[in-house]
């Protein structure tokens, strides 16, 4: 009797651990299927990754790179997306010609008619999942409504699962299977003089592949790269292999056929690497070590996290390096402000610092820094190896969680007297006191100190060096500036000398800059 119990008890529990099972397994699809993308603890999506590979002989392509550029074809794709503008259509003159429409009115319809137009623009993407996730840049679909995406002739209806402006990457999906891949290379051992290729649909005439060599890495083409988000996060390959308008998203590969880069901008002459225009032998890539982070951050939790130090740099010119007694050579990144309260601020990094490596190996430039401190997760500790007042050492951060963006706006300075003075490397420029109106003109706290820039001649060296009407002048030479009388007295004596300034951006009015102004010969 006790053990038909005990036989009925067992077989009651196996069967309510069943019931669980198939319940919990029910219950977590429907949940990852509720959440959609931003679900955190989402599968991750299956990459193929290149393994270890040995450096290629060029002797050994006998004819040509069809070996290498043939298996990535299948796998870059044409994006297209449409939007609906509405547009003013305007009547022939004679028709709106007051003499006319007394005789006749109203009646062919009035000055202007409200039409609609539909907006398309081309770009590429790069099959980098089996299952139909691609790979592309975000000014490729930002704009557009409808996506569509060709493959083998094929049109698909493309999703997009998420963006991120900042390094201009985006990922698509499309409702397909067993799609081919390119396998993902590792963008950190390419050399300026390796051979690549650029694989995309330019100007939307079908697949192209052209061919270059690495003419720089970590390359920035746009303003000064300042951490905080207030500009995009740059650290390009830049090449000479053929991109043309279409180009975008599409696939830059090694001699070895794995994905190092996606395409995405142009410097030329019809343009101002926006796309227009033909190619000029300057374009530039993404790294795909930066764009795997983004993609796999985007589709495992729905957003992109960055780390944060809370520090504005810009890079270290030889021209600063002697104004703050460096002559170690190198690369390195001289820093402009520190947030107050932030990562860097608890660990002591301090305003004129220079920063010279990261965990141990050397910097390529701030927008290197930028972007490495920016593809680590929040939380992690780092070391920075800064220069400072004569010395070198290590100094620990434990980054935090970059914040949300908050842009901030300047009105224009009114007018009123203003001074100038008498220094070689800053004629042209005039400066007066600013005041408490001014001040809140600038968005400034009242508490805010220094003169304000009231006019800079655009043909003098204070202008070509960035100075511009609106900026808050804080430091000369590092001397704190009040006022006009402590202007004076700091740019007492610089004559002929370069002059160092300490600036509040008019643009950046939370933030301070360095500003080196050299004298025209």
């Amino acid at each position: 009797m006790s053990n038909e119990v005990y036989q009925v008890r067992r077989w009651v529990g196996v069967g309510v651990l069943m019931v669980a099972l198939v319940a919990g397994a029910f219950l977590g699809t429907w949940a990852v299927r509720w959440a959609g993308q931003k679900v955190l603890g989402a599968p991750k999506v299956p990459l193929t990754l290149a393994g270890n590979v040995d450096p290629i002989r060029l002797g050994s392509f006998t004819n040509g790179f069809a070996s290498v550029v043939r298996p990535a074809l299948p796998a870059v794709v044409n994006i297209s997306t449409t939007k609906v503008i509405k547009v003013q259509q305007n009547m022939p003159g004679f028709f709106n010609d007051p003499f006319f429409q007394q005789f006749f009115g109203n009646q062919f319809g009035g000055p202007a008619r409200p039409q609609t137009e539909r907006e398309t623009s081309l770009g590429s993407g790069v099959i980098v999942n089996s299952d139909g996730y691609i790979l592309t840049n975000n000014h490729v679909v930002a704009h557009g409504g409808n996506i569509k995406v060709v493959w083998n002739n094929k049109n698909y209806a493309g999703k997009v699962v998420g963006t991120d402006p900042l390094t201009d990457i985006a990922v698509v999906k499309i409702d397909a299977t067993g799609l081919p891949t390119i396998a993902l290379g590792d963008s950190s051992k390419l050399q300026v003089g390796d051979v690549v290729f650029a694989i995309g649909d330019p100007f939307g005439i079908g697949e192209t592949a052209t061919m270059g060599i690495v003419s720089a890495t970590g390359r920035s083409i746009g303003l000064e790269t300042q951490e905080q988000g207030k500009q995009a996060y740059e650290d390009f390959i830049q090449t000479d292999a053929a991109i043309n308008p279409g180009n975008s998203g599409g696939a830059m590969i090694d001699l070895h056929g794995d994905l190092v880069g996606i395409n995405t901008a142009i410097i030329s002459s019809g343009s101002s690497m926006n796309g227009e225009g033909g190619n000029e032998g300057i374009g530039f890539a993404i790294p795909i070590n930066m764009a795997r982070n983004i993609m796999e951050q985007i589709i495992e939790h729905g957003k992109v996290e960055r780390g944060y130090m809370g520090i504005y740099i810009r890079d270290l010119s030889p021209e600063f390096a002697k104004e703050f007694n460096y002559n170690g050579g190198g690369a390195g990144a001289l820093v402009s402000d520190v947030t107050a309260g932030s990562p860097a601020a608890k660990a002591g990094i301090k305003r004129g610092d220079i920063i010279l490596g990261l965990n141990g190996e050397a910097l390529n430039g701030s927008g290197d820094l930028t972007a490495r401190i920016a593809s680590t997760a929040p939380g992690t500790p780092v070391q920075l190896k800064v220069f400072r007042d004569g010395k070198t050492f290590q100094v620990p951060v434990t980054l935090g969680e970059l914040p949300e963006q908050g842009g901030t706006s300047t009105s224009a300075l009114g007018e009123g007297g203003s001074g100038q003075n008498s220094s070689k490397a800053l004629e042209g420029v005039q400066v007066e006191n600013l005041t408490p109106q001014i001040a809140q003109q600038l968005n400034l706290s009242a508490s805010a100190h220094g003169v304000v820039v009231d006019s800079v001649d655009q043909s003098s060296a204070a202008a070509q060096a960035g100075l511009q009407r609106g900026d808050v002048i804080v430091e000369v030479n590092h001397k704190t500036v009040n006022n006009m009388a402590d202007f004076r007295a700091a740019m007492a004596g610089t004559g002929n000398q370069p002059v160092l300034l300490l600036v509040r951006p008019r643009a950046q009015s939370n933030v301070t800059e360095y500003i080196l102004v050299e004298p025209q010969s």
